[in-house]
């Protein structure tokens, strides 16, 4: 009689710990987006997504987020090392969440790494932090779509749109537990209210991310 109270203690525990710790760190990964100001119930989205097991976790190490622009020293190319940020994956309900570290950005020179975070561009100080939220969704082929969505970057939010597609899945979509996406995209930087050296540097910017993210039960 012991025994079978013990295990219904444990069984009722570990269902606890599988149903609670996936929204916890769920939580963790959507407190950046409740600080931003972003529409709630997107954030209530991600929550739900990782309660049914749609959420997928960026995974910094391996992802990469940067851009590329011409100038008159030729190609400048920057990447950001610190970035957070989830996909909730649900067909045509898909929706996406990133927010960068601005701070983090590298460059292959000192100099144009403090230009780009000092006033006549980023404006680090001002503004710390690059933030996506897509607001829709839509498939062209089984592993390529158009993610469309609100860039906010230097104060201004616009919106945007990125042609994604799906290069790496492990099984098949719909219960893979890893995915590797490429996205890219082309913004005005005057867009931005970044308008200095336009002579020298093109106002056009390509903005291209390779991201590998894990399903939230996989992660745990």
């Amino acid at each position: 009689m012991f025994t079978q109270k013990l295990f219904t203690k444990l069984g009722s525990a570990i269902l606890v710990f599988f149903l609670v710790v996936p929204l916890v760190f769920a939580d963790e990964l959507c407190t950046p987006f409740k600080k931003a100001a972003i529409d709630q119930s997107l954030i209530a989205t991600m929550l739900n997504a990782a309660k049914d097991g749609h959420l997928y976790r960026v995974i910094d190490n391996t992802s990469q987020m940067g851009f590329c622009v011409e100038s008159s020293i030729g190609v400048v190319k920057g990447e950001f090392q610190k970035f957070k940020g989830g996909i909730a994956l649900n067909g045509e309900k898909t929706l996406a969440m990133l927010t960068i570290d601005v701070d983090s950005l590298e460059t292959d020179a000192s100099f144009i790494k403090s230009l780009l975070k000092g006033d006549d561009f980023f404006n680090v100080e001002e503004f710390p932090e690059v933030v996506f939220v897509s607001t829709g969704f839509e498939w062209i082929s089984n592993t390529r779509a158009v993610l469309k969505g609100e860039l906010s970057m230097h104060g201004v939010t616009k919106p945007v749109g990125f042609y994604v597609e799906i290069t790496e899945i492990d099984g098949d979509l719909t219960d893979s537990n890893s995915i590797r996406v490429k996205a890219t995209t082309t913004v005005q930087r005057s867009e931005f209210g970044m308008k200095s050296l336009s002579s020298m540097v093109n106002d056009r910017v390509n903005l291209c991310m390779t991201v590998e993210a894990e399903r939230y039960a996989a992660a745990l």
